[in-house]
């Protein structure tokens, strides 16, 4: 008895075995990064479209293109090996477009492309730009002055189109611009005329004169809308170089009849109009 009572108690561990599929790893962490990764890239694409021009996205993707393995601007070689080193170093690079055996150079460098780049031609649009804007203030009084008076004023609408400065000159139901069904200029066309000439003498763009009419109520046989819409047009240029504009600046004179009404009703006397377009000069 005294031996049990002395003998030391048996300890019985039980281990609880959790069955379950273990541990997944970072796998998911990984992907989460490259999700990340891709948006970020998707984000600075589409701020790269937004904040750069035509011309600078077209040389970043020119850039990144492997197409081309050969520079085309080369040492200007008249055949094959037929130029200098550029590594040499008492040699120096000739810069040019290359020749090649349909074309040889006919000088020490090769010829390259000459002519305006797209850099002037867009900065020569843009000036030509502001001087239509600024004779357009001259013409309408945009810029709170103006070389023509209210009264002529209110037979002017100007508008920038593809093909230039558009002038528009009509009639009102209280003044017209001709007499009646004639090529008879009033004195409101005279002032209106000598007036445009002092605002067209700030540039040398050439003009276009163009002849709108209204339409007849009723159909004739001799219809007189084409005659007199050429006629008014032709009146107008001669007005023009009356009041001292070059006779030389005017490239074309045209009669267009009834055919492009500026209001709904055809008949109305808003369709009696001119056209005294400046032309571009830059394309």
């Amino acid at each position: 008895m005294g031996t049990q009572a002395n003998a030391a108690p048996v300890i019985i561990k039980r281990k609880k075995v959790v069955s379950g599929d273990g541990h997944h790893g970072g796998a998911w962490k990984v992907a989460y990064a490259d999700f990340v990764t891709a948006m970020m890239a998707f984000f600075m694409l589409m701020w790269l479209l937004n904040a750069t021009t035509e011309k600078q996205r077209k040389g970043i993707a020119d850039y990144f293109s492997p197409t081309v393995a050969i520079s085309r601007v080369s040492g200007g070689g008249d055949g094959m090996f037929g130029g200098d080193s550029v590594f040499s170093e008492m040699t120096l690079p000739q810069n040019g477009t290359g020749a090649t055996n349909l074309r040889p150079t006919e000088s020490h460098q090769a010829r390259g492309e000459f002519g305006m780049s797209d850099q002037g031609a867009d900065a020569d649009r843009e000036a030509e730009l502001e001087s239509f804007r600024a004779l357009d203030s001259m013409l309408i009084g945009g810029g709170g002055e103006s070389m023509a008076s209210i009264e002529l004023q209110r037979h002017i609408i100007t508008r920038v189109t593809d093909e230039g400065l558009v002038v528009e000159l009509f009639d009102l139901p209280d003044a017209a611009l001709f007499e009646a069904d004639t090529d008879e200029p009033t004195a409101l066309l005279r002032d209106m005329s000598d007036m445009m000439v002092r605002v067209f003498g700030l540039v040398t763009n050439n003009l276009s004169v163009e002849g709108h009419t209204r339409a007849h109520p009723i159909v004739l046989t001799n219809n007189p809308v084409w005659s007199l819409s050429a006629a008014r047009a032709d009146r107008m240029r001669v007005l023009l170089e009356h009041s001292g504009l070059d006779r030389m600046r005017v490239r074309r004179v045209t009669g267009h009849a009834d055919r492009k009404p500026a209001v709904r009703d055809p008949m109305a006397d808003r369709n009696n109009r001119l056209e005294v377009i400046l032309l571009r000069r830059i394309k």
